[in-house]
């Protein structure tokens, strides 16, 4: 018998295999936005076990955003390099210290990052 939780598993895993190198750049800058405001609400809440895992998968996304990073490919890729690397510290720091302001100040700099990349996704046609 197929589960609502496997049926979602599959569609994910298909959406995520057929994705186009942009939409799956969007993605992944959704689910770390949606992780960080996950994390500062936990944090807020003072909810431990939510506030690491959030930050934790966070940190995740942002080491697979910079380890995927062609800085050679354009002039501003270094400095993309360098946020990404800011970010990770102060999330490794937010979530040793719960710090709600710091997790803040990432989803800060990540937020008009995603809407560059959903606007450039869009003017090449990669998304509607």
């Amino acid at each position: 018998m197929t589960t609502t939780a496997q049926l979602r598993n599959r569609y994910a895993q298909a959406t995520v295999s057929t994705a186009s190198p942009a939409t799956l750049l969007t993605m992944l800058y959704d689910r770390l936005s949606k992780d960080l405001l996950n994390a500062e609400q936990a944090v807020v809440n003072r909810d431990v076990p939510a506030a690491h895992s959030n930050l934790v998968h966070a940190q995740a996304i942002i080491t697979e955003l910079a380890s995927t990073l062609d800085i050679d490919a354009w002039a501003g890729g270094e400095q993309l390099l360098a946020i990404y690397e800011f970010c990770l510290q102060e999330l490794f720091q937010a979530n040793i210290h719960k710090d709600a302001a710091r997790v803040h100040s990432v989803r800060e700099i990540i937020e008009p990052l995603r809407e560059a990349w959903h606007q450039a996704a869009h003017a090449t046609g990669d998304q509607p």
